[in-house]
């Protein structure tokens, strides 16, 4: 069996899925990696397969210009150019996408619900697909908070009321994707339940990477949801250079704010004025590429700024983590216990930052309301407060325990049947589950006319 797997070129969601296609493989498995043509570098990299598609709509460079631009976005506006964004690549993605995957011989799609809606291409070709949120997973029932709002969960009528009111308000804006997904079906000639939010969703398997106890507490997921935890194999950023004679050894604060927020250099500076000159802790920050080093104002004296950085060797030193909230760097940071301080802005990172007060596993200011004394005092509650530290400890335990990669590796093993499976050539593909076989049977028989043997 060929399992392709599909993902984005956006930061944080390409390395997730690039890591689980990588574990994959390792396990003998036959995988391919199919994204746009500005993916190819990393995919090759991580000793994949790669499969571009969607080449004369994105191409070489069109993921840069769309991060670019997000950087000088916010508010209404940026989801706005967002859903916009993604309706286009979406449109673009279900267009190719049935071409790529008979001409790849794939027989299992594993997909990003970062392009929720393209699971009606597997399921319109009667493939067997799964779906993974590298992201914070969505919630488009109401029972909890849309993870673009930072509001804490409650059960009662009202807070339901409330989310789904939220819902209502936005199905304007989401209209152009939620049109691109229901004029393929109605192409397609699939009679669909509209009013099931999770309606495209794969009823083999939905991985997160969230983890069970950094999530809001409810019942009300679809059974096929699975929580798993990081998808991390160490090996992000293992090589990154960084400058170790600089460290006093004393515990670190380490600041990051990903490579597309806004205003970047204004809150470096407010992280720096905030952290100040603080006896027994030093400051490393993480600027990215686009930013100077210079402008980085009111550093403490043996504070450290670097472009990149290997994150997860600086957090295993690390009392506290500053970040702009998206889910990948708090997982690590939890990951080595370490609580956080979050300043999020766009994206699901005002979900997590709720999960973060939640799991009272550190505290969050939104980006614009930040100033250098409200993250001053934020700093000083959580470094001073040993309750964010003792329950950062235990989701850093609860995730060692969990083993995210390895678990999503076993739950796509057991969605496509893959146990005791090492694909080697052309060969017959017999599949336990009787849906996964007659999904694969739909599939060969509409595309090459073959019965059950699958080029593997």
């Amino acid at each position: 069996m060929k399992i392709a797997f599909v993902g984005l070129k956006l930061p944080d969601y390409l390395p997730p899925m690039i890591t689980l296609a990588r574990k994959l493989q390792e396990r003998g498995q036959n995988v391919a990696f199919i994204s746009v043509v500005d993916a190819e570098m990393m995919v090759r990299a991580a000793g994949l397969s790669f499969i571009p598609f969607c080449q004369e709509q994105c191409s070489l460079g069109t993921s840069d210009k769309v991060i670019n631009e997000l950087r000088h976005l916010e508010g209404a506006e940026m989801l706005n150019f967002s859903v916009r964004t993604y309706s286009q690549t979406l449109d673009a993605a279900m267009t190719d996408l049935p071409r790529v995957l008979k001409e790849s011989a794939a027989t299992g799609v594993v997909l990003d619900t970062a392009l929720i809606g393209l699971g009606l291409v597997p399921m319109h070709l009667g493939m067997p697909y799964v779906h993974v949120s590298t992201d914070l997973h969505y919630d488009f029932s109401g029972i909890t908070p849309l993870s673009i709002f930072s509001w804490g969960h409650e059960s009662t009528i009202e807070a339901v009321e409330r989310n789904r009111g939220a819902l209502k308000s936005l199905a304007k804006v989401f209209e152009p994707a939620k049109a691109v997904v229901q004029r393929y079906a109605e192409a397609a000639g699939m009679d669909l339940d509209w009013s099931d939010p999770w309606v495209t969703i794969s009823k083999l398997a939905w991985i997160s990477q969230t983890r069970l106890e950094f999530d809001f507490k409810s019942t009300h997921l679809p059974q096929q949801f699975h929580y798993t935890g990081p998808f991390d194999d160490g090996l992000s950023s293992s090589e990154t250079e960084f400058p170790w004679e600089s460290l006093t050894g004393d515990p670190l604060i380490y600041g990051c704010m990903g490579s597309m927020q806004k205003d970047a250099e204004h809150i470096f500076n407010l992280i720096a004025k905030a952290v100040g000159d603080r006896e027994g802790l030093q400051l490393v920050l993480c600027i990215g590429l686009t930013l100077e080093v210079e402008k980085i104002e009111s550093l403490p004296a043996n504070a450290i700024v670097v472009r990149q950085a290997p994150q997860s060797a600086l957090l295993r030193r690390s009392a506290l983590c500053i970040a702009h909230g998206q889910l990948n760097s708090v997982l690590e940071s939890l990951a080595h216990g370490v609580p956080v301080v979050a300043i999020p802005r766009m994206h699901d990172q005002p979900g997590v930052a709720a999960r973060i007060a939640y799991t009272k596993t550190g505290v969050f200011i939104p980006a614009q309301e930040i100033t250098s004394l409200i993250l001053r005092s934020l700093i000083d509650e959580v470094l001073n407060n040993p309750e964010y530290r003792i329950n950062a400890v235990r989701m850093k335990e609860a995730i060692a325990e969990a083993r995210g990669l390895d678990k999503a590796a076993n739950l796509l093993v057991h969605a496509f049947d893959l146990e005791g499976s090492i694909c080697t050539g052309k060969i017959p593909c017999v599949n336990a589950r009787s849906r996964t076989h007659l999904a694969l049977h739909n599939y060969s028989s509409a595309t090459e006319g073959e019965g059950t043997t699958f080029d593997c």
